[in-house]
């Protein structure tokens, strides 16, 4: 499809600009095209306007680019393998019902992604896959707001999850604040958790986990040897108790529908891998019970 001739006369511009030398000028010309979707590029002769693809396919995780500047307190991080109708449903549950950042990390094409794509909505197709570890850690640290909630795309919003939660990170009592989560069991040497409901807790689960930056970066983030998710957010809650972060679960309006990560995938790989985060939390954390939060 061609560019809108707006498009073409601000191109022309542009090469006035550039040929008068007035730099500033071309670039800010440049920047407007940008914001309309297309990229110009200088050929021979000229120019081309290309249309800016609105999903970004990067071959590397450390090629994840900052995101841009925003006055919005708090970023929702979604990592998502296939199942692309859960998480357009998901993100569009966000958008009803706050006023987040956005950005969306797939490890398949993602072209269908496109139409949640919007001025704080980003998606981006990672070619090569490095594990949920690694994915985690890239969208904490290019997230440019303090706070960032890694969430599940099986996870919806069923009414206001932002305000409450930022309330209680805005107060610093909390370093993460969860919608799932619980107390260890030390009667069973660590090898389950008990959810007791809202209040204090061990371990929070990444369905929503919503962390302090800054906090989470200082004790090195997620475990880049977790592959698969599930265990990995436990780990890495007891990594943050470990450095004397408190964990706090909430009652939160959110929903959870078929968890795809967990029961639509190979049954070997899921479980081998949640065996590996599982037996790192026993070697590491298991009778270190000065970590863990007050029994209720």
């Amino acid at each position: 499809m061609s560019a809108p001739e707006n498009l073409h006369e601000l191109g022309r511009a542009r090469q006035a600009a550039r040929a008068d030398k007035n730099f500033a000028l071309a670039d800010q010309i440049r920047d407007q095209i940008a914001q309309e979707g297309y990229e110009i590029v200088d050929v021979p002769g000229g120019f081309e306007l290309h249309e800016k693809s609105l999903v970004q396919s990067i071959a590397d995780i450390q090629k994840l680019k900052n995101l841009p500047k925003t006055d919005r307190g708090i970023t929702v991080a979604i990592i998502v393998h296939g199942f692309h109708e859960d998480a357009i449903t998901s993100v569009n549950s966000i958008k009803e019902h706050s006023s987040a950042e956005i950005v969306v990390l797939a490890t398949q094409p993602a072209k269908d992604l496109a139409i949640v794509v919007d001025s704080h909505t980003h998606v981006f197709h990672l070619e090569k896959d490095p594990g949920w570890g690694e994915c985690a850690n890239a969208l904490l640290k290019v997230a440019a707001t303090p706070y960032v909630v890694i969430m599940d795309p099986s996870t919806t919003f069923t009414g206001d999850a932002i305000s409450p939660v930022l309330q209680e990170l805005n107060k610093k009592d909390f370093a993460a604040v969860g919608w799932r989560g619980g107390l260890v069991n030390v009667e069973d040497q660590w090898r389950t958790v008990d959810d007791k409901g809202a209040g204090e807790v061990d371990v929070l689960f990444s369905y929503f986990f919503a962390l302090d930056k800054d906090a989470a970066l200082q004790i090195g983030g997620f475990n880049p040897r977790a592959i698969y998710y599930r265990n990995a957010d436990m780990e890495f809650s007891l990594r943050l108790k470990h450095a004397a972060g408190r964990l706090l679960q909430m009652d939160l309006p959110l929903a959870q529908g078929r968890h795809h990560g967990y029961y639509d995938i190979e049954e070997s790989f899921r479980d081998a891998q949640s065996k590996k985060n599982y037996d790192r939390i026993l070697e590491r954390f298991r009778g270190k019970e000065a970590i863990l939060s007050p029994r209720r």
